[in-house]
């Protein structure tokens, strides 16, 4: 089997930014589609870690789950583990924003309008792509979540960021057990159609072993 003796790593579930010790920015990603990927490839054979934000689903029996919360930690997680891997996964729903300020305590509601600044989250899937160990192929799979013009902005991150084959889906993939995905890769594009969560990690994880 393609996938015995592989090793893979995923990310799973939303980050949280903090704004003070109540409030944090954040998605409505659940980490299911990440924790799907993670059962279907451990049932193919391999080896199975995921780096999952914040989220209540466990991953189950055979996997290695760590846990973090900012997208500055799931970097520092995924670029310690990337270079013993085969294939990463970048399933997560990573914030792309984070406060340039982090109160340490409740900001307190008052008149006047609040003005917040933002700063860009490290773009981790990216990273790992130009983090490619040398001498030996690793293959890096990235999510595209777009509400318009999908398929042009997933192949648009497949080219710069240098991916080998994006997931492309929409909003309405967030939370739920269903999604609707389209799997890209240079050359070609794979409709995967509308349904359950885990049929489309199956079918994920089946594409991505026609890559290895």
């Amino acid at each position: 089997m393609a996938w015995q003796g592989r090793s893979v790593l995923i990310t799973a579930g939303p980050t949280r930014e903090p704004m003070d010790p109540i409030r944090f920015l954040t998605n409505a990603s659940s980490g299911r589609m990440g924790l799907e990927l993670a059962r279907a490839a451990r049932r193919a054979g391999a080896r199975v870690t995921v780096v999952l934000g914040p989220s209540p689903l466990q991953a189950g029996a055979g996997i290695k789950v760590l846990r973090v919360v900012t997208a500055r930690q799931m970097r520092s997680r995924v670029l310690a583990l990337c270079p013993r891997v085969d294939v990463v996964i970048g399933a997560a729903a990573v914030s792309d924003w984070r406060f340039l300020r982090v109160r340490a305590r409740k900001l307190k509601r008052g008149s006047a309008p609040l003005r917040l600044t933002l700063l860009p989250n490290p773009d981790i899937i990216k990273e790992v792509a130009r983090r490619r160990p040398r001498g030996r192929r690793q293959l890096v799979i990235g999510f595209a979540l777009e509400t318009h013009s999908r398929l042009a902005h997933a192949r648009r991150k497949l080219r710069e960021k240098g991916l080998d084959a994006v997931v492309a889906n929409g909003p309405e993939s967030l939370s739920g057990s269903r999604a609707k995905a389209v799997f890209l890769t240079p050359s070609r594009a794979r409709p995967l159609g509308c349904g359950p969560k885990a049929r489309l990690a199956a079918a994920i994880i089946k594409e991505i072993e026609a890559l290895l």
